[in-house]
Protein backbone atom coordinates (compact mmCIF):
# COMPACT_ATOMS: atom_id res chain seq x y z
CA UNK A 1 0.00 0.00 0.00
CA UNK A 2 2.74 2.52 0.44
CA UNK A 3 3.99 2.32 -3.00
CA UNK A 4 0.96 2.99 -4.22
CA UNK A 5 0.51 5.76 -2.09
CA UNK A 6 3.78 7.25 -3.17
CA UNK A 7 2.13 6.82 -6.96
CA UNK A 8 -0.54 9.20 -5.60
CA UNK A 9 2.29 11.29 -4.43
CA UNK A 10 3.86 11.15 -7.67
CA UNK A 11 1.08 11.76 -9.40
CA UNK A 12 1.38 15.27 -8.29
CA UNK A 13 4.42 16.02 -9.80
CA UNK A 14 2.57 15.06 -12.95
CA UNK A 15 -0.04 17.09 -13.09
CA UNK A 16 0.69 19.90 -14.87
CA UNK A 17 1.29 17.35 -18.29
CA UNK A 18 -2.25 20.03 -17.93
CA UNK A 19 -0.85 0.23 -29.04
CA UNK A 20 0.04 -5.56 -26.40
CA UNK A 21 -2.68 -7.86 -26.64
CA UNK A 22 -4.76 -8.59 -29.99
CA UNK A 23 -7.74 -6.05 -28.69
CA UNK A 24 -5.45 -3.21 -28.56
CA UNK A 25 -3.93 -3.54 -31.86
CA UNK A 26 -6.73 -3.56 -32.83
CA UNK A 27 -8.20 -0.21 -31.83
CA UNK A 28 -6.18 1.17 -34.28
CA UNK A 29 -9.04 1.93 -37.23
CA UNK A 30 -8.09 -1.01 -39.71
CA UNK A 31 -10.47 -0.17 -42.37
CA UNK A 32 -10.51 2.94 -44.13
CA UNK A 33 -13.39 5.16 -43.78
CA UNK A 34 -14.70 6.38 -47.06
CA UNK A 35 -17.87 7.97 -46.26
CA UNK A 36 -18.38 11.61 -46.40
CA UNK A 37 -19.15 12.93 -42.96
CA UNK A 38 -20.50 16.35 -42.69
CA UNK A 39 -17.85 18.47 -40.98
CA UNK A 40 -20.92 19.67 -37.93
CA UNK A 41 -21.59 16.52 -37.40
CA UNK A 42 -17.88 14.84 -36.54
CA UNK A 43 -17.39 17.62 -33.88
CA UNK A 44 -20.69 18.36 -31.45
CA UNK A 45 -21.06 21.17 -29.55
CA UNK A 46 -23.25 21.43 -26.46
CA UNK A 47 -24.00 24.32 -24.71
CA UNK A 48 -23.56 25.25 -21.27
CA UNK A 49 -23.88 27.67 -19.14
CA UNK A 50 -20.54 28.90 -18.69
CA UNK A 51 -19.19 26.15 -20.62
CA UNK A 52 -18.93 24.05 -23.71
CA UNK A 53 -18.49 20.83 -24.53
CA UNK A 54 -17.11 19.48 -27.88
CA UNK A 55 -18.22 15.94 -28.32
CA UNK A 56 -16.08 14.14 -31.33
CA UNK A 57 -18.19 12.06 -33.21
CA UNK A 58 -16.78 9.33 -35.61
CA UNK A 59 -17.81 6.27 -33.86
CA UNK A 60 -17.79 4.12 -36.32
CA UNK A 61 -13.56 5.42 -36.17
CA UNK A 62 -13.22 5.36 -32.54
CA UNK A 63 -13.78 9.01 -32.93
CA UNK A 64 -10.04 9.91 -34.35
CA UNK A 65 -9.55 13.12 -35.28
CA UNK A 66 -8.96 14.25 -39.37
CA UNK A 67 -8.27 17.28 -40.32
CA UNK A 68 -11.76 18.57 -41.06
CA UNK A 69 -12.33 17.64 -37.00
CA UNK A 70 -9.50 19.50 -35.83
CA UNK A 71 -10.05 23.03 -38.17
CA UNK A 72 -13.48 22.83 -36.72
CA UNK A 73 -12.26 22.47 -33.62
CA UNK A 74 -9.72 25.70 -34.17
CA UNK A 75 -12.61 27.83 -35.09
CA UNK A 76 -14.75 27.16 -31.84
CA UNK A 77 -11.52 27.19 -29.52
CA UNK A 78 -10.54 30.58 -30.98
CA UNK A 79 -14.04 31.39 -30.74
CA UNK A 80 -14.70 30.24 -27.37
CA UNK A 81 -11.50 31.86 -25.40
CA UNK A 82 -12.68 35.05 -27.33
CA UNK A 83 -16.16 34.60 -25.42
CA UNK A 84 -15.59 35.92 -21.82
CA UNK A 85 -18.93 34.30 -20.68
CA UNK A 86 -17.15 31.04 -21.25
CA UNK A 87 -15.19 29.94 -18.53
CA UNK A 88 -13.90 26.51 -19.85
CA UNK A 89 -14.23 23.80 -22.27
CA UNK A 90 -15.12 20.16 -21.70
CA UNK A 91 -14.08 17.33 -24.42
CA UNK A 92 -15.74 14.03 -24.56
CA UNK A 93 -16.62 11.33 -27.46
CA UNK A 94 -19.30 9.57 -28.37
CA UNK A 95 -19.62 5.75 -28.55
CA UNK A 96 -16.88 3.35 -27.10
CA UNK A 97 -14.20 5.73 -27.44
CA UNK A 98 -12.96 8.92 -25.86
CA UNK A 99 -10.49 9.40 -28.95
CA UNK A 100 -8.29 6.80 -31.04
CA UNK A 101 -5.60 5.94 -33.57
CA UNK A 102 -6.17 6.50 -36.91
CA UNK A 103 -6.21 4.81 -40.12
CA UNK A 104 -2.69 2.84 -40.50
CA UNK A 105 -3.57 0.81 -43.16
CA UNK A 106 -4.31 3.86 -45.53
CA UNK A 107 -0.71 5.06 -44.51
CA UNK A 108 0.62 1.53 -44.92
CA UNK A 109 -0.97 1.85 -48.86
CA UNK A 110 0.47 4.69 -49.48
CA UNK A 111 4.04 3.70 -48.26
CA UNK A 112 3.46 0.89 -50.86
CA UNK A 113 2.33 2.97 -53.16
CA UNK A 114 6.35 4.35 -53.11
CA UNK A 115 4.78 7.62 -51.85
CA UNK A 116 7.36 8.34 -48.80
CA UNK A 117 8.17 11.76 -50.33
CA UNK A 118 4.85 12.66 -50.73
CA UNK A 119 4.33 11.49 -47.11
CA UNK A 120 7.22 13.98 -45.90
CA UNK A 121 5.83 16.64 -48.22
CA UNK A 122 2.76 15.61 -46.64
CA UNK A 123 3.88 16.36 -43.21
CA UNK A 124 5.75 19.85 -43.70
CA UNK A 125 2.46 21.10 -45.61
CA UNK A 126 3.77 21.27 -48.69
CA UNK A 127 1.54 18.62 -50.51
CA UNK A 128 -0.07 20.77 -52.76
CA UNK A 129 3.31 21.54 -54.93
CA UNK A 130 3.78 17.76 -55.13
CA UNK A 131 3.40 16.42 -59.00
CA UNK A 132 0.57 13.13 -58.68
CA UNK A 133 1.13 12.51 -62.29
CA UNK A 134 1.60 9.36 -63.31
CA UNK A 135 0.12 8.24 -60.11
CA UNK A 136 -3.23 6.36 -59.02
CA UNK A 137 -3.67 8.38 -55.91
CA UNK A 138 -5.26 11.78 -56.44
CA UNK A 139 -6.07 14.32 -54.20
CA UNK A 140 -10.24 13.42 -54.04
CA UNK A 141 -9.03 10.02 -53.33
CA UNK A 142 -6.54 10.83 -50.37
CA UNK A 143 -8.70 13.58 -48.55
CA UNK A 144 -11.07 11.32 -46.55
CA UNK A 145 -8.08 9.39 -45.44
CA UNK A 146 -6.11 12.55 -43.52
CA UNK A 147 -6.66 10.93 -40.18
CA UNK A 148 -3.75 8.44 -41.68
CA UNK A 149 -1.25 11.19 -41.55
CA UNK A 150 1.41 10.91 -38.96
CA UNK A 151 1.13 13.92 -37.95
CA UNK A 152 -1.91 15.08 -38.42
CA UNK A 153 -2.97 16.97 -35.70
CA UNK A 154 -1.43 16.95 -32.45
CA UNK A 155 0.85 19.95 -30.86
CA UNK A 156 -2.49 21.67 -30.16
CA UNK A 157 -1.97 24.79 -28.40
CA UNK A 158 -3.87 27.73 -27.62
CA UNK A 159 -2.18 31.39 -26.70
CA UNK A 160 -3.43 34.74 -27.79
CA UNK A 161 -6.62 32.89 -28.80
CA UNK A 162 -5.07 30.68 -31.68
CA UNK A 163 -5.16 27.43 -31.82
CA UNK A 164 -3.51 26.50 -35.50
CA UNK A 165 -2.15 22.74 -37.14
CA UNK A 166 1.43 22.90 -37.47
CA UNK A 167 1.11 21.55 -41.07
CA UNK A 168 -0.01 17.96 -41.94
CA UNK A 169 -3.07 18.95 -43.05
CA UNK A 170 -5.21 19.43 -46.89
CA UNK A 171 -8.63 20.93 -47.68
CA UNK A 172 -11.13 19.54 -49.39
CA UNK A 173 -10.10 20.34 -52.52
CA UNK A 174 -6.60 19.41 -52.04
CA UNK A 175 -5.43 22.50 -51.30
CA UNK A 176 -2.83 22.99 -48.65
CA UNK A 177 -4.04 25.28 -44.96
CA UNK A 178 -1.57 27.96 -44.44
CA UNK A 179 -0.16 27.20 -40.48
CA UNK A 180 -0.76 30.47 -39.78
CA UNK A 181 -4.49 29.61 -39.72
CA UNK A 182 -4.31 26.18 -38.15
CA UNK A 183 -2.37 24.93 -35.14
CA UNK A 184 -2.58 21.14 -33.92
CA UNK A 185 0.02 18.86 -33.72
CA UNK A 186 0.84 16.31 -32.10
CA UNK A 187 1.71 13.75 -28.63
CA UNK A 188 0.19 10.62 -30.04
CA UNK A 189 1.04 6.93 -29.83
CA UNK A 190 2.54 5.73 -33.08
CA UNK A 191 2.57 4.91 -36.31
CA UNK A 192 -0.69 6.71 -37.01
CA UNK A 193 -0.08 9.61 -34.58
CA UNK A 194 -3.11 11.58 -34.73
CA UNK A 195 -2.77 13.20 -31.55
CA UNK A 196 -3.47 16.40 -29.87
CA UNK A 197 -2.18 18.50 -26.89
CA UNK A 198 -3.80 21.50 -25.39
CA UNK A 199 -1.79 24.42 -24.08
CA UNK A 200 -5.61 26.23 -23.38
CA UNK A 201 -4.33 29.26 -21.14
CA UNK A 202 -7.33 31.30 -21.18
CA UNK A 203 -9.81 28.26 -20.59
CA UNK A 204 -9.72 25.41 -18.14
CA UNK A 205 -10.18 22.13 -19.45
CA UNK A 206 -11.96 19.05 -18.95
CA UNK A 207 -11.71 15.81 -20.84
CA UNK A 208 -13.67 12.81 -20.32
CA UNK A 209 -11.63 9.93 -20.66
CA UNK A 210 -14.56 7.38 -20.90
CA UNK A 211 -13.67 4.21 -23.30
CA UNK A 212 -10.70 3.72 -25.50
CA UNK A 213 -8.08 6.62 -25.38
CA UNK A 214 -5.17 6.35 -27.49
CA UNK A 215 -3.13 8.25 -30.00
CA UNK A 216 -5.03 11.66 -30.22
CA UNK A 217 -7.13 10.45 -27.13
CA UNK A 218 -3.64 10.95 -25.55
CA UNK A 219 -3.03 14.17 -27.29
CA UNK A 220 -6.02 16.11 -26.07
CA UNK A 221 -6.30 14.86 -22.46
CA UNK A 222 -3.04 14.51 -20.90
CA UNK A 223 -1.80 17.93 -20.35
CA UNK A 224 -5.03 19.34 -19.93
CA UNK A 225 -6.45 20.76 -16.51
CA UNK A 226 -8.88 18.04 -15.58
CA UNK A 227 -9.01 14.59 -16.90
CA UNK A 228 -11.56 12.09 -15.66
CA UNK A 229 -10.80 8.53 -16.47
CA UNK A 230 -13.65 5.80 -15.76
CA UNK A 231 -14.01 1.95 -15.43
CA UNK A 232 -14.10 1.61 -19.28
CA UNK A 233 -11.29 3.30 -20.14
CA UNK A 234 -8.53 1.98 -22.22
CA UNK A 235 -4.78 3.72 -22.48
CA UNK A 236 -1.78 1.96 -24.18
CA UNK A 237 1.13 2.29 -26.66
CA UNK A 238 1.09 -0.48 -29.00
CA UNK A 239 3.38 0.62 -31.59
CA UNK A 240 6.12 -1.77 -30.80
CA UNK A 241 3.73 -4.65 -32.33
CA UNK A 242 3.64 -2.96 -36.06
CA UNK A 243 7.00 -2.06 -35.94
CA UNK A 244 6.60 1.71 -35.08
CA UNK A 245 7.37 3.68 -32.06
CA UNK A 246 5.27 5.51 -29.53
CA UNK A 247 5.60 9.52 -30.84
CA UNK A 248 3.18 12.50 -30.38
CA UNK A 249 4.92 13.39 -27.24
CA UNK A 250 5.07 9.88 -25.55
CA UNK A 251 8.52 9.93 -24.97
CA UNK A 252 8.13 13.17 -22.70
CA UNK A 253 4.82 12.03 -20.51
CA UNK A 254 5.78 8.08 -20.54
CA UNK A 255 9.19 9.36 -19.32
CA UNK A 256 7.85 10.99 -16.24
CA UNK A 257 5.71 8.28 -15.03
CA UNK A 258 6.48 6.70 -12.03
CA UNK A 259 9.79 4.77 -12.31
CA UNK A 260 10.23 3.07 -15.10
CA UNK A 261 6.49 2.21 -15.39
CA UNK A 262 6.82 4.59 -18.91
CA UNK A 263 9.23 2.31 -20.31
CA UNK A 264 7.50 -0.49 -19.61
CA UNK A 265 4.03 0.41 -21.41
CA UNK A 266 6.43 1.61 -24.28
CA UNK A 267 8.11 -1.56 -24.77
CA UNK A 268 4.93 -3.61 -24.40
CA UNK A 269 2.09 -2.07 -25.32
CA UNK A 270 0.45 -3.21 -22.31
CA UNK A 271 -2.52 -1.28 -21.58
CA UNK A 272 -4.01 0.91 -18.07
CA UNK A 273 -7.53 0.97 -16.96
CA UNK A 274 -8.65 4.06 -15.78
CA UNK A 275 -7.80 3.18 -12.34
CA UNK A 276 -4.52 2.39 -13.34
CA UNK A 277 -4.07 5.93 -14.77
CA UNK A 278 -5.05 7.75 -12.18
CA UNK A 279 -2.41 5.92 -9.97
CA UNK A 280 0.09 6.83 -11.78
CA UNK A 281 -0.96 10.67 -12.30
CA UNK A 282 -2.30 10.00 -16.21
CA UNK A 283 -5.71 10.92 -15.53
CA UNK A 284 -6.72 13.25 -12.41
CA UNK A 285 -9.98 12.08 -11.55
CA UNK A 286 -11.87 8.66 -11.63
CA UNK A 287 -15.77 8.36 -11.89
CA UNK A 288 -17.53 5.13 -12.82
CA UNK A 289 -19.08 5.45 -15.82
CA UNK A 290 -22.87 4.97 -14.95
CA UNK A 291 -22.20 8.49 -12.88
CA UNK A 292 -20.71 10.15 -16.00
CA UNK A 293 -24.04 12.04 -16.12
CA UNK A 294 -24.30 13.75 -12.52
CA UNK A 295 -20.87 14.95 -13.52
CA UNK A 296 -21.62 16.85 -16.53
CA UNK A 297 -24.74 17.95 -15.02
CA UNK A 298 -23.64 19.33 -12.51
CA UNK A 299 -20.52 20.90 -14.50
CA UNK A 300 -23.48 22.16 -16.92
CA UNK A 301 -24.73 24.42 -14.16
CA UNK A 302 -21.60 25.87 -12.32
CA UNK A 303 -21.10 29.64 -13.47
CA UNK A 304 -17.33 30.09 -12.84
CA UNK A 305 -13.91 30.17 -14.28
CA UNK A 306 -12.25 28.75 -10.65
CA UNK A 307 -10.37 25.67 -11.39
CA UNK A 308 -11.22 24.48 -7.42
CA UNK A 309 -14.59 25.23 -8.33
CA UNK A 310 -14.57 22.77 -11.23
CA UNK A 311 -12.03 20.33 -9.00
CA UNK A 312 -14.59 20.36 -5.84
CA UNK A 313 -17.14 19.51 -8.35
CA UNK A 314 -14.89 16.75 -9.99
CA UNK A 315 -14.06 15.10 -6.10
CA UNK A 316 -17.85 15.42 -5.33
CA UNK A 317 -19.27 13.07 -8.06
CA UNK A 318 -15.62 11.11 -8.12
CA UNK A 319 -14.68 7.81 -7.03
CA UNK A 320 -12.24 6.70 -4.18
CA UNK A 321 -10.43 3.69 -6.10
CA UNK A 322 -7.56 2.02 -5.63
CA UNK A 323 -5.92 -0.57 -8.26
CA UNK A 324 -6.98 -4.33 -7.93
CA UNK A 325 -4.92 -7.17 -7.51
CA UNK A 326 -4.32 -7.81 -11.06
CA UNK A 327 -3.11 -3.77 -12.22
CA UNK A 328 0.29 -3.86 -13.45
CA UNK A 329 0.96 -1.20 -10.94
CA UNK A 330 1.34 -3.74 -8.47
CA UNK A 331 4.57 -4.74 -10.21
CA UNK A 332 6.13 -1.39 -9.81
CA UNK A 333 9.04 -2.83 -7.92
CA UNK A 334 9.94 -5.60 -10.75
CA UNK A 335 9.76 -3.59 -13.56
CA UNK A 336 12.00 -1.21 -11.59
CA UNK A 337 14.43 -4.13 -11.82
CA UNK A 338 14.26 -5.18 -15.24
CA UNK A 339 13.20 -2.39 -17.27
CA UNK A 340 15.49 0.63 -15.41
CA UNK A 341 18.44 -1.93 -17.39
CA UNK A 342 20.47 0.20 -19.72
CA UNK A 343 19.30 -2.42 -22.86
CA UNK A 344 16.60 -4.02 -23.89
CA UNK A 345 18.91 -7.57 -23.88
CA UNK A 346 19.45 -6.19 -20.23
CA UNK A 347 15.68 -5.89 -19.97
CA UNK A 348 15.15 -9.58 -20.97
CA UNK A 349 17.81 -11.01 -19.33
CA UNK A 350 16.54 -9.34 -16.12
CA UNK A 351 13.02 -10.89 -16.95
CA UNK A 352 14.14 -14.37 -17.61
CA UNK A 353 16.06 -14.23 -14.36
CA UNK A 354 12.77 -13.52 -12.80
CA UNK A 355 11.22 -16.04 -14.14
CA UNK A 356 13.90 -18.66 -13.06
CA UNK A 357 13.44 -17.41 -9.52
CA UNK A 358 10.01 -16.59 -9.00
CA UNK A 359 8.04 -18.37 -11.40
CA UNK A 360 5.86 -15.30 -12.02
CA UNK A 361 3.43 -15.86 -14.86
CA UNK A 362 3.29 -11.93 -15.42
CA UNK A 363 7.21 -12.14 -16.30
CA UNK A 364 6.65 -14.67 -18.30
CA UNK A 365 3.62 -12.55 -20.39
CA UNK A 366 5.94 -9.84 -20.26
CA UNK A 367 8.88 -11.24 -22.21
CA UNK A 368 6.23 -12.98 -24.59
CA UNK A 369 5.11 -9.44 -25.48
CA UNK A 370 8.62 -7.84 -26.07
CA UNK A 371 9.50 -11.11 -28.26
CA UNK A 372 6.60 -10.27 -30.37
CA UNK A 373 7.32 -6.95 -30.63
CA UNK A 374 9.83 -5.58 -33.75
CA UNK A 375 13.56 -5.34 -32.36
CA UNK A 376 14.55 -2.72 -33.95
CA UNK A 377 11.20 -0.83 -32.69
CA UNK A 378 12.20 -1.68 -29.10
CA UNK A 379 15.56 -0.40 -29.22
CA UNK A 380 14.55 2.78 -31.12
CA UNK A 381 11.52 2.67 -28.12
CA UNK A 382 13.85 2.72 -25.42
CA UNK A 383 15.97 5.27 -26.84
CA UNK A 384 13.20 7.47 -27.58
CA UNK A 385 11.79 7.58 -23.69
CA UNK A 386 15.73 7.78 -21.96
CA UNK A 387 16.36 10.89 -24.32
CA UNK A 388 12.52 12.00 -23.43
CA UNK A 389 13.27 12.11 -19.61
CA UNK A 390 16.00 15.20 -19.89
CA UNK A 391 14.04 17.00 -22.91
CA UNK A 392 11.19 19.43 -22.86
CA UNK A 393 8.51 18.74 -24.89
CA UNK A 394 9.35 21.02 -28.05
CA UNK A 395 12.72 18.71 -28.24
CA UNK A 396 10.77 15.03 -27.99
CA UNK A 397 8.69 16.17 -30.48
CA UNK A 398 11.10 17.21 -32.77
CA UNK A 399 13.23 14.20 -32.30
CA UNK A 400 9.70 12.19 -32.69
CA UNK A 401 9.51 13.74 -35.86
CA UNK A 402 12.50 12.22 -36.99
CA UNK A 403 12.09 9.12 -36.07
CA UNK A 404 8.86 8.86 -37.81
CA UNK A 405 10.35 9.82 -41.38
CA UNK A 406 12.78 7.28 -40.80
CA UNK A 407 10.85 5.06 -39.63
CA UNK A 408 8.53 5.24 -42.62
CA UNK A 409 11.27 5.56 -45.39
CA UNK A 410 11.99 2.31 -45.61
CA UNK A 411 15.79 2.73 -45.98
CA UNK A 412 16.65 0.45 -42.49
CA UNK A 413 13.58 -1.47 -42.52
CA UNK A 414 10.14 -2.31 -43.64
CA UNK A 415 8.70 -3.54 -39.83
CA UNK A 416 6.34 -0.73 -40.13
CA UNK A 417 4.39 -2.15 -42.94
CA UNK A 418 5.35 -5.57 -42.32
CA UNK A 419 3.69 -5.02 -39.10
CA UNK A 420 0.60 -2.94 -40.49
CA UNK A 421 0.17 -5.99 -42.70
CA UNK A 422 0.53 -8.84 -40.34
CA UNK A 423 -1.88 -7.41 -37.64
CA UNK A 424 -4.25 -5.28 -39.39
CA UNK A 425 -3.97 -6.40 -43.05
CA UNK A 426 -3.87 -9.87 -43.86
CA UNK A 427 -3.78 -10.97 -39.64
CA UNK A 428 -1.95 -13.86 -40.05
CA UNK A 429 -0.06 -12.03 -36.48
CA UNK A 430 3.15 -13.52 -38.20
CA UNK A 431 5.67 -10.56 -38.73
CA UNK A 432 8.77 -11.17 -40.41
CA UNK A 433 10.53 -8.31 -38.85
CA UNK A 434 14.14 -7.17 -40.41
CA UNK A 435 16.19 -7.41 -38.61
CA UNK A 436 14.75 -10.71 -37.45
CA UNK A 437 16.46 -10.39 -33.60
CA UNK A 438 17.89 -8.01 -31.48
CA UNK A 439 21.81 -8.89 -32.00
CA UNK A 440 21.18 -7.66 -35.34
CA UNK A 441 20.07 -4.59 -34.60
CA UNK A 442 23.50 -2.08 -35.31
CA UNK A 443 23.69 1.27 -33.32
CA UNK A 444 23.86 2.36 -36.56
CA UNK A 445 20.21 1.18 -37.62
CA UNK A 446 19.12 2.47 -34.16
CA UNK A 447 21.07 6.07 -34.67
CA UNK A 448 20.22 6.55 -37.87
CA UNK A 449 16.46 7.37 -36.32
CA UNK A 450 17.51 9.78 -34.12
CA UNK A 451 19.55 12.00 -36.76
CA UNK A 452 19.23 15.27 -37.54
CA UNK A 453 17.23 15.24 -41.13
CA UNK A 454 19.16 16.60 -44.32
CA UNK A 455 18.79 19.94 -45.72
CA UNK A 456 16.46 18.65 -48.42
CA UNK A 457 14.16 18.03 -45.20
CA UNK A 458 13.65 20.43 -42.57
CA UNK A 459 13.57 19.98 -39.13
CA UNK A 460 9.89 20.09 -37.46
CA UNK A 461 9.76 23.66 -36.11
CA UNK A 462 7.45 24.50 -33.41
CA UNK A 463 5.98 28.33 -32.27
CA UNK A 464 7.79 28.30 -29.13
CA UNK A 465 8.57 31.83 -29.18
CA UNK A 466 5.27 32.48 -28.60
CA UNK A 467 5.01 30.82 -25.79
CA UNK A 468 7.46 29.30 -22.42
CA UNK A 469 8.55 25.67 -23.02
CA UNK A 470 6.39 22.78 -22.08
CA UNK A 471 8.70 21.34 -19.50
Amino acid sequence: MQSFRAMYSARNSLRRLSSITHRSIENFSAQPHYTEINLHDEVLIEGKANARAAVLNRPSALNSITTSMASRLKKLYESWEENNDIGFVMMKGSGRAFCAGGDVVTLYRLINEVLIDWLKEFFTLKVSNMDFSGSSVTFDSLSPFLSASLYDCSYVYSGQSCLRILGYSLTDAGKQEESSDILLQKLDMGGNSLNVLLFLRNLIFVAILDGITMGPGVGISVPGTFRVATDKTVFGHPETQIGFHPDSGASFYLSRLPGYLGEYLALTGDTLNGVDMLACGLATHFCLNARLEWIEERLAKLITDDPSVIETSLKDYGDLVYPDKRSVLHKIETIDRCFGQDTVEEIIDALENEVATAYDDWCTLTLKKLKQASPLSLKVSLKSIREGRFQSLDQCLAREYRISLRALSNQVSHDFCEGVRARLVDKDYSPKWDPPSLEDVSKDMVNYHFAPLSEAEPELELPTALREPFV
